[in-house]
């Protein structure tokens, strides 16, 4: 018979069980620091404010931008991806067509502009969506979707028969 040591038998960490505590420890960081959760304690605490999102889409070819446009206004929520991250639906708020405009200088210096009669022939999607969602402002602007949200990110939106890239051109944080 084997003499046991004065304080009980002794136990030795394997690489299993540490891989196992490793494990354990990474997936409660990860419900503790998950976007959702940090989303559900940041409204909570009233740090989420109403955010307007001004996103132009320029140059998209469609058959019928019109109706793009009014099957959007219909759905009243797009999904919206923020630099590869869904972010989740917005409500659209409005949507403006957007003219081409076509600049000329003239041999005595002046700039004469005029509507792009090309636009009718060869039918592209021009327009200003306008986006409302909830943020939470921080000192380098305002984070939507748990992604820092400037003027000229790169985002997609998309319907049920569509999807499109953007790019943000304003962005308005109710101060209420």
């Amino acid at each position: 018979m084997a003499a046991q040591s004065p304080q009980g038998p002794s136990r030795r960490w394997s690489l299993v069980d540490l891989a196992a505590g490793a494990a354990v420890l990474l997936a409660a960081g990860g419900v503790i620091w998950s976007p959702k959760l940090s989303g559900a304690v940041a409204q909570a605490t009233g740090a989420l404010v109403p955010v307007e999102v001004s996103v132009d889409v320029r140059g998209i070819p469609v058959a019928d931008p019109n109706a793009l446009i009014e099957a959007a206004r219909q759905e009243g929520r797009l999904a919206i991806v923020i630099r590869n991250q869904p972010h989740g639906s917005v409500k659209v708020a409005g949507i403006q067509p957007l003219q081409r405009r076509l600049v000329a200088v003239q041999p005595d210096g002046s700039v004469v502009t005029a509507r792009d009669p090309n636009q009718s022939d060869f039918t592209t999607l021009d327009a200003r969506f306008l986006l409302e969602g909830q943020g939470r402002r921080v000192g380098g602007g305002v984070v939507f979707g748990n992604q820092n949200l400037k003027v000229g990110a790169p985002v997609e939106i998309e319907g049920n028969g569509f999807r499109v890239t953007g790019t943000v051109t304003g962005i308005a944080v109710d101060r209420g």
